[in-house]
């Protein structure tokens, strides 16, 4: 009986190693990124008109070191199936406070749930948190994915959401010689019940889906791609037993278009956002409903001549008409992908890791760019492959004023960036930005006083 056992147990491990493997191949990919800055003021509000300072206001300066680990690993199963995955790790101030736990902010007091730009909170991003985890199949008719993606990446860079929460989302996309196709179902938001909500009542998600097409042209003098986006949000989440209970239904339409005739560049973006902002539906609600009124558009140019590159950038987005009570015409902003100055509408630094900057009226000179004029001129040189060096001028004021306030100047600024890059892997940045502050931020007075601010900032950028 043993030498049976003993037969059996060796043409078992014989038959073991002669089968192929399950063989997963896994491709890691990342950046970490160590930085420091100096900001001269957290606040832009000097003082009132009759020389009185704001004592409310905390007009210091801040300075630190900062740093985030991205990590993506790709688990291939095969040429067609992947596992697709990516977390963040010890993204934390040197030496600072920590996070409160369980909270998307610093404190209990600041309880927004997820962080920012993360699907973890903010005190798991200082350690680690997972951001995407998603399925990608390539069939013979498509690429399907599912599981936590980036969100709401479209187009041009402009109106981008790929570095904000990520959502779960149902994507297929479909190439059809220089046509292709996409549709997506994004989960945004789930009140339904579970062991974590114990909600009592059912339908108030808030849904997205989207369809689009795009067209890939090229000849010998111009090559280029244009699309559309058709996007309906459904936004239930407001709903509840209370008469101010509503419903908002958003309807939007998102053109865009890339084109390089030699050696120009073109690029250009437009969203028009329009449906229910409020639909009160309770019975007995005295409420007016709100409808959505919103433009977005974008436009881009870029020329390269030798060491020289320069580019022009105009942006609007349409503000709030505080006389239209029942519209709402500045509903959308410019996403946080976009950065186009060091200080003004900077959502990575200044929003992110300095926590916006005070100021009399609210804090949009560091958060994503909304009701604005924004016109931006660049030049740069790149002397040697390793350098290159850009200067920037921008200049941004309000699309609508705000009642009360007397002027509706964002400001002025001036940034100086420039990046060395080490070996092809590891890039040192230094930059250095001036804003001329405008009376926008200033005080609910009739002659605001307004200071003037500048960053400095260095980065240390490794790739793999």
């Amino acid at each position: 009986m043993k030498k049976f056992w003993l037969v059996l147990l060796s043409l078992g491990l014989i038959m073991a190693f002669s089968v192929s493997a399950f063989a997963v191949d896994v491709k890691v990919s990342g950046e970490y990124y160590a930085a420091g800055l100096y900001l001269n003021r957290i606040n832009t509000t000097g003082g009132h008109g009759d020389g009185t300072d704001i004592a409310d206001y905390n007009v210091g300066s801040t300075a630190f070191y900062f740093q985030r680990l991205r990590v993506g690993t790709d688990f291939i199963v095969s040429p067609c199936l992947k596992l697709v995955t990516r977390f963040d790790a010890m993204e934390r101030i040197w030496g600072g406070a920590r996070s409160y736990p369980g909270y998307g902010g610093a404190s209990p007091h600041e309880n927004s749930g997820l962080d920012s730009t993360s699907a973890g909170t903010r005190a798991e991003n200082e350690n680690i948190a997972f951001d995407l985890v998603y399925i990608d199949y390539t069939a013979p008719v498509g690429q399907f994915r599912v599981g936590y993606q980036k969100e709401s990446t479209w187009g041009t860079i402009f109106g981008n959401n790929g570095e904000a929460t990520p959502t779960g989302q149902i994507r297929y996309d479909g190439t059809f010689g220089a046509f292709s196709v996409v549709a997506m179902i994004a989960k945004m938001t789930d009140f339904s019940y579970s062991a974590v909500t114990y909600e009592d009542q059912t339908d108030h998600d808030y849904d997205s889906y989207r369809v689009g097409g795009i067209y890939k042209f090229k000849n010998d003098k111009v090559n280029g791609e244009a699309g559309v986006l058709l996007i309906y949000g459904r936004d239930a989440t407001h709903k509840h037993e209370g008469s101010s209970s509503y419903m908002t239904r958003a309807y939007t339409v998102n053109p865009y278009f890339k084109t390089a005739i030699g050696p120009v560049a073109l690029q250009g973006e437009g969203f028009y956002t329009f449906g229910d902002s409020k639909d009160y539906d309770a019975e007995g609600n005295t409420y007016t409903d709100v409808k959505i009124d919103a433009w977005r558009l974008f436009l881009d140019g870029a020329v390269k001549v030798g060491i020289v590159n320069a580019g022009l950038s105009v942006a609007w987005l349409s503000g709030d008409d505080t006389s239209t009570s029942d519209r709402a015409e500045g509903y959308s902003n410019a996403g946080i992908d976009w950065n186009p100055c060091l200080i003004m509408f900077n959502n990575d630094i200044i929003n992110y890791w300095v926590g916006g900057l005070a100021s009399g009226h609210d804090g949009n000179i560091g958060g994503p760019m909304s009701n604005a004029w924004f016109f931006q001129g660049r030049v740069g040189v790149n002397p040697t492959p390793q350098l290159n060096v850009l200067l920037s001028v921008s200049h941004a004021f309000a699309d609508k004023k705000p009642s009360g306030f007397a002027n509706g100047t964002y400001g002025t600024e001036i940034d100086l960036t420039g990046t060395y890059k080490i070996t092809n892997n590891l890039s040192y940045m230094l930059g250095a930005g001036y804003l001329f502050t405008g009376n926008y931020y200033g005080d609910t007075c009739i002659d605001p006083i307004v200071d003037n601010d500048f960053i400095l900032i260095n980065k240390l950028t490794l790739t793999f």
